[in-house]
């Protein structure tokens, strides 16, 4: 990767909020276009299933915590 792509490209934690702010809805324009032209796709999946994954066991957590109270 060249030098001036490395300084242009989105860091770590840009790509995390950028996906935690699409699963809310509530993303900038201007960083939507930002994403688009310097980010690179395959960090955006990645972070976004690593979430997927976290929120989905985070639910399942609540609700079986919720069942535990509700039946026990």
């Amino acid at each position: 990767m060249s030098e001036e792509r490395r300084r242009e490209s989105v860091g770590f934690f840009s790509t995390v909020k950028s996906v935690l702010s699409a699963f809310f809805g509530v993303q900038s324009e201007s960083n939507r276009a930002r994403d688009f032209e310097k980010g690179n796709p395959l960090h955006f999946i990645a972070i976004a299933l690593i979430a997927t994954i976290g929120f989905v066991l985070v639910m399942w957590g609540v609700v079986s915590v919720v069942l535990g109270l509700a039946t026990g």
